[in-house]
């Protein structure tokens, strides 16, 4: 009895301890340098990097340091926002799940609930409708910088250039603990994004600039500065608005992604609320973040037909070839966003006409999903694979794929920038580094050094820039 008593006697504050009565929740670890034993708390499953400086082995070290490349299993925040569980394929804003706020809610209806933490009530979502139709017009010297520049320019590189620019615009948001800039601020930039994501489109297929509807909901004003030409009133079809309105909410926000993560980097400083955000759009920009969908388009132009299909999956296999749209860093699922943005498909090619793609993409999914090679490695369709099918079917050419994930990730971005300043953990975003260079050399006279080699030379020699077109 008295050794059950040892084993599981109560601490304090209620933890039970265990033998040694180091506490239940709590890593215990041996530095073999110097055989001393440290003990670290365990909270929410996860332990801070700060008590590894402890361990040292004299009193002059710097302590221990975590090295976690790419934060693949560090929490760098707390967050209230957005659940995922990968190996279940759940996703769930503020508690709800993702399928049913697709088939229930409005995208802004969704935007609310992130910033806010609640669905709003009626009274509350007419409010906040109002006021973000009622911000969705630029100023027009935004507009004269769109128009400045290239025919070519990429649309990403404008939305990312007039995000920044707002900052210059409205130079009272960097009254951060101001309630109400920050309030005005998340209402601009949910209006606005549309309309300088349409403007960039416009820009680059050289169209007059369509100004904002607000007799139109969100998607369908949207639309409209997109597709609106000679009509006197555009009218978009519900079909079309629906699943546009079903990709923002499943792109509004996904955890601490790359761009979240570098709206949280930059917002720590307490940069005004535009240029964090123009952060996560600068991310997003990088195919490796928001260009997944254009590669797994890319791969079905690839494949070409569905009688191709067999030895394009052979060439995966032999690592010819990559599966596109296919996996995802943290599902080791069926990306739940997939299976509900594959039912809009449909409906949207009613309205624009069947995409060959579809059937190739179908059958693909279908052979790999049969095929244990694949599932063994947790390779599942993500949200990218069918995405892409939509933006195409729109007629949008792929350049403006990812400026339409940028849309509705700005709702995230925000929520995630509000609660980020509400944490009273939040410090100055600072990573440490492990130094592998060299050190305590002696400077040399440019005459006496010897002709080492550039780490980063060009692969051809450079010339100057031209000065005038065609140059």
């Amino acid at each position: 009895m008295a050794d059950e008593q040892t084993q599981e006697a109560q601490r304090s504050d209620g933890e039970v301890a265990r033998d040694g009565g180091a506490p239940a929740d709590s890593l215990s670890v041996t530095d073999n340098r110097t055989g001393q034993s440290y003990e670290v708390e365990v909270v929410d499953g996860t332990v801070k990097a700060m008590d590894f400086r402890q361990i040292k082995v004299s009193e002059d070290d710097f302590g221990l340091m975590t090295y976690d490349p790419a934060f693949t299993n560090t929490a760098a925040c707390r967050s209230e926002i957005t659940f995922v569980d990968g190996d279940n394929g759940v996703l769930e804003y503020r508690g709800y799940p993702i399928d049913q706020l697709c088939e229930h809610s409005t995208y802004l209806e969704v935007a609310y609930l992130l910033i806010h933490g609640e669905l709003p009530a009626p009274e509350q979502q007419e409010a906040w409708v109002y006021d973000i139709t009622h911000h969705t017009f630029v100023h027009e010297n935004i507009k004269k910088f769109v128009e400045g520049f290239r025919y070519d320019a990429h649309p990403m590189g404008m939305l990312l250039a007039t995000v920044g620019a707002l900052s210059t615009f409205y130079p009272t948001a960097k009254d951060i603990d101001d309630d109400r800039e920050r309030y005005i601020s998340a209402v601009r930039m949910i209006a606005k994004m549309p309309t300088l994501a349409a403007f960039a489109y416009r820009q680059l297929l050289g169209l007059p600039y369509v100004y904002p509807d607000n007799d139109l909901d969100y998607s369908g004003n949207f639309l409209s500065m997109l597709f609106r030409m000679s009509e006197p009133q555009y009218e978009p079809d519900p079909r079309l608005t629906r699943a546009l309105d079903n990709l923002f909410i499943l792109h509004a926000d996904h955890e601490q992604n790359c761009s979240t993560s570098a709206v949280r980097s930059v917002g720590s400083s307490r940069v005004d609320p535009y240029s964090a955000v123009a952060a996560g759009v600068a991310a997003l920009y990088g195919p490796l973040h928001g260009g997944a969908n254009e590669a797994a388009l890319a791969m079905l132009d690839r494949i070409g037909t569905v009688e191709n299909i067999p030895d394009f999956l052979e060439g995966v296999k032999a690592g010819d070839e990559r599966l596109m749209g296919f996996g995802h860093r943290i599902y080791k699922n069926y990306d739940p966003r997939a299976q509900i943005i594959k039912k809009n498909v449909d409906e949207v090619m009613e309205v624009t006409g069947k995409n060959p793609k579809l059937q190739i993409a179908t059958e693909l999914e279908k052979r790999a999903l049969d095929d244990s090679y694949f599932t063994d490695r947790k390779l599942y369709p993500n949200v990218d694979f069918y995405s892409g099918l939509i933006y195409e079917a729109l007629n949008l050419p792929r350049d403006m794929f990812t400026v339409m994930f940028a849309i509705p990730r700005t709702s995230g971005w925000i929520a995630q920038w509000l609660e980020m300043q509400d944490d009273p953990d939040t410090k100055i975003a600072r990573p440490r580094q492990i130094y592998t260079g060299r050190r305590e050399l002696d400077y040399l006279p440019i005459d006496e050094r010897g002709s080492g080699k550039p780490r980063h030379p060009p692969s051809t020699p450079l010339k100057p820039e031209a000065t005038a077109p065609g140059q």
